[in-house]
Order: structure tokens, then C-alpha cells, then sequence
């Protein structure tokens, strides 16, 4: 079979898209890219061309974004490019330059195909088997687990839009090769040739090094990536088996007991590979796994959530946004707060007491206008209904068994630096109705 054939075959018989479905095709100029193009445009498929002029290499880069331009009239399709401010990009966010122009072409990539008219039904890219073996080593020795080890996706929905990879079962010297037979014209980059990126010295120095001692290195590789593939089918699977036995959700928290987790079989990979999907790093597995053994309130935290221990569990809550506070007026019926509304009523005394916990029947005559609405803080004291003395915020949380992440949701209403009602807990005994009660202001949270 030709290479024309052995594509149009791999493209029918993964289903990567149909000649009624129109691509937009990431080219960069290179050869890659460029016979990608050519092999669509021969075997009848609809496509546009789109280019990312990243500003790096002065003026090879016009060239390159000038002779894209020229290919997509060569096939007759749609041709999009946007030019970038890439080293600007880069440092102003804090980011390596690949990682900038990563950034920066799959925005403008998703962008395309999300907004283009008529629709485009996806992106392809014109990545090899070279370049799946590149990244499998590069993510071996980033360490990214099982998953990392299984490759390129041949087919993927990433970015909110589906990205298809029709080469991945070439080789680069088959493409060259065919680019030459075609007669095919393309442009090299000339950062290619050195070492100054990580995937370039992966691909001009580390494998050809190994070929050196193992000649068939790359499609051992790639078979390895075949039944690596198949094995993480398999242990995803086990993963999510022991989660579902271990794991208790809670609302937003994640509960997971202790004793259970040190018991069960490979503790470390598990947490892990648990804990990766909320912004933790693997180097903060053994401070996880440590917290075990600490008291109550040590935690170890990502950009988002965080983990800490709680008696006999490990809990991981998202963190609380910071403190706010909303000022209470006499004349104010509704207060909109924490996804949460507080419903104010005055009432003429006697009423009827409720004891819902989400529901505070107050003194009208004992509140000081304006009221406080804000988040419990270290320090506060109240006095709980039926009860003559005084207690620590802290201490009354403790005897209801709160975890960490639980207090800092607890909101209070004060009045005059005096505590009201611990929305959802308690009010006040100062503040309770008795027999010589006037008005009374009834106070509800719904949204809970």
C-alpha cells in the first residue's frame, strides 16, 4: 500500500472524521504539516489552513507565515493566521517561551474552529510517531504517571473542542520520503537543529543515543506505548473500584478515612492520583500521607483546595474565599450572601418559637441598629442560649465536632461587638424572647 493509501485506510478505519466533515489543519511550514495537507487534499477531504507567526526567529518567521499563505492558494481553502508577541507573552505571564506558544496557538486554534463559518468539525495536527515517542520519554522523566506513559492521543477532545492526529502511525522518514516522491516543498526551522527546547534534545541527542545501544529502540517504544495503554484502561479502572469503596462525599469536601487508606493496597499512587485532579504536585504526597499521622487541623494545600486532618479522616475542601461582611440596616428585608439570602421580618410579640436551626427569633428592643453580617473570626465568645456564661467561638465548634473547613463557612450576626446568632448553630442568650418581650425580629437563611 502507498502512504496515501495506508492514510485514507487509518483514517476510515479509526472514524478520525468523514470527507463530508471539513478540518481546520495546524501548519507550521515544516514538512509534517505539509504533507498532511497534501495527503488530505489528494484523497478529497474538506479543510482550511491556519498559522501562528510566533515572532521568534525575525525574518524566517514572515517567511514561513508567507509561504503557508501561498500553500493554502496552492490547494484552494480558507488560510487564517495570527501574528505574536510571543516573548512578550511569555514574560509577562510568567512562562517558558514553548509554553507561551502553546498557550497562544490553541487559543487561537479553538477560537477558529468554534467561530468559523461555515463550522469546522475539528483541528488537525501533524504530529508522528516520532514525536509520540518523544513525548513518552519526555513524560517518563517528568514522572506524569501511568497516563503519560500511553502517549499522544491519536484522538482527543481537548481545549472544549476535538483535536485528531492522522499521522501518529508514521514515521518522520516516511513522510519525508513521500514529500520527496511528491515533490513536495517545505521550510526548516533552524532552532530544530539545536538543543536550546527539551523535545530537541530528546529528539537530536537522547534518542539517537539510545539507537545507538537498542537500534530498534522507537518501535519498541511505540509497542510499549500500545499495551502501556491498555494497562492504564486497567488500573483506571481498579483506581476508581477503591475510591468508590473509600471516599465519602461531603457537599464541596471530599472525606477519606484513615485507617482505611494506610490498609489498602498501594497507598502513595492512590492518593495521589486522586489528589493530582485537585492542583496537588507529587512531591506533596509524602506531606499528605504524613498528615496521618499529625493532629487535627494540619493541612497541606494546593492553589485551590486544601487537605487536612480531622480526627480519624483526611478531608480535602476547596478554600473558602476571603472574608466579607455586610452591614445590616433597620429598614433592611433581604440579604444576598455566600450563595445564601438572609430573610429579615419584625414580628408583634407573642409568637410562636421555632426551633429550626436556620431560622433566629431575636428581642427587637435588645438590637442595636446597624447589624454586622460577617464570617466567624479566632477570638469571638457568645453567650449560647441557656446558658449564663460565656464561650469561645472555637470551643462551642469543637464540642459540635466542626472540621477545619467547616468553621471558616460559619457566618455570625452581631450587634454593638456582641455576637446575635451563629447562623445555623445558635443564638445569643442575651438576645432571646422572654415574657417581656414587645417586637421580635425573625431572621431566616435559605440556600443553605
Amino acid at each position: 500500500m502507498t502512504l496515501q493509501q495506508q492514510f485514507e485506510h487509518t483514517i476510515q478505519q479509526q472514524q478520525f472524521f468523514s470527507k463530508n466533515d471539513k478540518l481546520l489543519i495546524a501548519v507550521s511550514g515544516g514538512v509534517d504539516s505539509v504533507v498532511l495537507c497534501d495527503l488530505l487534499y489528494n484523497g478529497g477531504f474538506s479543510f482550511a489552513i491556519a498559522h501562528c507567526n510566533f515572532k521568534l526567529r525575525e525574518q524566517a518567521s514572515d517567511e514561513d507565515e508567507i509561504f503557508v499563505k501561498a500553500l493554502a492558494e496552492k490547494y484552494n481553502v480558507d488560510f487564517f493566521s495570527r501574528s505574536f508577541d510571543t516573548d512578550s507573552f511569555a514574560k509577562n505571564n510568567n512562562m517558558g517561551i514553548q509554553e507561551a506558544a502553546r498557550k497562544l496557538r490553541y487559543d487561537f486554534f479553538t477560537t477558529l474552529v468554534k467561530d468559523a463559518s461555515p463550522h469546522l468539525f475539528a483541528l488537525a495536527t501533524a504530529h508522528h510517531a516520532d514525536d509520540n515517542v518523544e513525548t513518552f520519554l519526555m513524560n517518563f522523566f517528568k514522572g506524569t504517571g501511568m497516563a503519560g506513559l500511553t502517549g499522544i492521543a491519536a484522538k482527543s477532545k481537548q481545549y472544549d473542542i476535538l483535536i485528531v492526529r492522522p499521522l501518529l502511525s508514521f514515521n518522520k522518514e516516511q513522510l519525508v520520503q513521500y514529500a520527496r516522491q511528491q515533490e513536495l516543498l517545505w521550510r526548516e526551522d533552524a532552532s530544530n537543529a539545536t538543543d536550546k527546547y527539551t523535545r530537541n534534545y530528546f529528539r537530536n541527542t537522547l534518542i539517537p543515543g539510545l539507537q545507538n545501544v537498542f537500534p530498534q529502540v522507537t518501535q519498541n517504544i511505540l509497542g510499549n506505548m500500545k499495551r502501556f495503554a491498555g494497562a492504564n484502561e486497567i488500573y483506571q479502572y481498579g483506581v476508581q473500584q477503591l475510591w468508590k469503596k473509600q471516599l465519602v462525599q461531603k457537599g464541596e469536601e471530599w472525606h477519606w478515612p484513615i485507617l482505611m487508606l494506610q490498609k489498602g493496597p498501594g497507598t502513595s499512587t492512590l492518593l495521589y492520583e486522586f489528589v493530582k485532579n485537585y492542583g496537588f504536585l507529587p512531591g506533596q504526597v509524602p506531606d499528605i500521607m504524613n498528615l496521618c499521622q499529625s493532629l487535627s487541623g494540619k493541612f497541606v494545600s494546593s492553589e485551590t483546595h486544601r487537605i487536612f486532618r480531622n480526627r480519624r479522616w483526611l478531608v480535602l475542601a476547596p478554600l473558602s474565599p476571603a472574608a466579607s461582611h455586610f452591614i445590616i440596616d433597620h429598614d433592611c428585608t433581604n440579604v444576598f450572601f455566600d450563595k445564601q439570602v438572609l430573610n429579615i421580618k419584625k414580628i408583634t410579640a407573642p409568637v410562636k418559637i421555632n426551633r429550626d436551626e436556620f431560622i433566629a427569633q431575636l428581642d427587637a428592643g435588645k438590637l442595636q441598629y446597624p447589624l454586622l453580617l460577617r464570617k466567624y473570626k479566632t477570638g469571638d465568645y457568645f453567650y449560647p442560649l441557656g446558658l449564663p456564661k460565656k464561650k469561645k467561638l472555637s470551643r462551642f465548634f469543637m464540642d459540635q465536632k466542626l472540621s477545619v473547613s467547616q468553621k471558616e463557612k460559619v457566618w455570625v450576626i452581631e450587634s454593638q461587638r456582641k455576637i446575635v446568632w451563629i447562623i445555623g448553630y445558635r443564638i445569643d442568650d442575651r438576645f432571646k424572647i422572654t415574657d417581656h418581650t414587645k417586637n421580635v425580629v425573625q431572621i431566616s437563611v435559605t440556600g443553605l
